[in-house]
């Protein structure tokens, strides 16, 4: 069967609604290969130890808690006494037996200055697990030693939720900048690609008033898409939170409507599979996909989601049902539906799955070979920091990958890097269970 041509797969429902029986066995061969080629970290490394810091989080929530609450205070810190300050106020509130031992260690005087030294140390160390660089300049090492390796990238500048006109005329520029630097340093056509935010592209992004919003974001959004074309780049519209996904959805799709766009540049969406009515918003993006021919086919990025805590404590305040799916493994049935309803769709759209869930890229990747759906249709994409290993696997076996590239200063970073904090110690996350050594059958099988 020739590459791009769609097979028929022996028993196969009428619908791809419904999981594929016979895929069962392609996923597990894949999602083993991936596994036997993850790097194992050596017996005393900074990975080790990192990953027994992971293990300890996992098993202590009020140690969790104590230490999120002094990342988000770490960039107000001046002096080492500030940091130590606020490290034992934390540590001293949490209830758990592991807080109190620390409580007791920060205590003593002659240990403050090295203690708060190591802290601030630590939470810059994290911060740059994730963040590639300050600027675009000083990413641009990180970016291009990713591309000679084989990997794509794309660029997310840290800072979200502009309040001012101002903030949102500083991050375009700065969108612009970054687009225009890495278009010098490109060594192939289509390499350059960047994520933006509309929350960081007006002020005026409001759940109560999504027309001012759209309007205050579109003459920078199609700005952006202005300069995208001309250097020959890719812009790829983020989604966040649920209130604002119909206000942003709207802006994109109709700025990618207007004939002056139609061959240029290469754009995208984000598609969150933790939103119970995302077959929905699915349904809403293919069908505008079908009746908007485009020079560059529309790319969907399939995600699970990055917001669901505040999105259950969002619909708890307000006395309302939650929108995200609050059973991992329903989130988990819903992506792999969505995975195959994307992958079916091509080549009318791209489709990128970014997640670093064996199962669902196994899932993916043994749908999109029974389909004949390769690397021109189909990407994966990981988060940097979090999904390295993850990404060495998937580019070794030839499958195209893409590196998600936060770009900003610590403070900037703060919010992001909290979220991938939460993510990554989730006691139901997939990351949490392979960092305890969950066997990699157990990690395979169907949600």
């Amino acid at each position: 069967m020739r590459m791009g041509e769609k097979a028929t797969i022996p028993g196969m429902a009428a619908t791809t609604q419904e999981r594929p029986l016979d895929l069962e066995r392609p996923i597990k061969e894949i999602g083993t290969d991936l596994a036997a080629r993850m790097p194992r970290p050596r017996l005393v490394s900074t990975a080790r130890v990192e990953q027994r810091m992971t293990e300890l989080l996992m098993k202590d929530p009020a140690l969790r808690a104590a230490l999120f609450r002094f990342v988000d205070v770490r960039p107000a810190c001046a002096t080492p006494a500030d940091l130590i300050r606020h490290l034992h106020e934390f540590l001293a509130d949490a209830e758990s037996k592991t807080a109190q031992r620390a409580t007791g260690i920060t205590g003593r005087p002659l240990a403050r200055r090295p203690l708060a030294a190591v802290a601030g140390a630590g939470v810059k160390r994290m911060a740059q697990q994730f963040i590639v660089g300050e600027d675009a300049k000083d990413a641009l090492p990180e970016i291009t030693k990713l591309w000679r390796g084989g990997v794509e990238t794309t660029v997310d500048l840290l800072g979200e939720a502009t309040v001012s006109e101002t903030e949102a005329d500083v991050y375009m520029r700065r969108c612009e900048e970054t687009l225009r630097a890495l278009a010098g340093a490109a060594t192939k056509p289509g390499q350059v690609n960047l994520s933006v935010k509309v929350s960081a592209l007006t002020p005026l992004l409001r759940p109560t008033a999504p027309e001012r919003g759209i309007e205050g974001a579109r003459p920078r959004l199609e700005h952006l898409l202005r300069v995208a074309k001309e250097v020959g780049a890719h812009l790829h519209v983020d989604m966040e939170s649920f209130d604002t996904r119909e206000a942003i959805t709207a802006l994109t799709l109709d700025l990618l409507s207007q004939p002056e766009f139609a061959d240029g540049p290469s754009a995208g969406i984000v598609l969150q599979a933790y939103l119970v009515d995302s077959p929905e918003h699915l349904d809403e993006l293919l069908a505008w996909a079908e009746r908007t021919p485009r020079t560059h086919p529309f790319v969907i990025r399939l995600v699970k989601g990055a917001y669901w805590d505040h999105e259950v404590v969002q619909a708890a305040q307000n006395g309302w049902a939650p929108p995200v799916f609050t059973d991992r493994r329903e989130c988990d049935r819903n992506f792999e539906a969505l995975s195959r309803r994307l992958i079916d769709a091509t080549p009318t759209v791209k489709v990128a799955i970014a997640s670093h869930n064996l199962r669902s890229i196994s899932h993916a990747a043994a749908y999109a070979d029974a389909r004949g759906v390769g690397n021109d249709d189909l990407e994966f994409q990981i988060l940097r920091g979090l999904g390295d290993d993850t990404q060495a696997a998937i580019a070794a076996t030839g499958r195209q990958v893409r590196a998600y590239c936060p770009v900003g200063d610590l403070v900037a970073g703060m919010a992001y890097l909290v979220r991938r904090l939460l993510e990554n110690t989730a006691n139901d996350s997939f990351l949490a269970a392979h960092a305890s050594g969950t066997d990699t059958a157990e990690l395979l099988e169907a949600p």
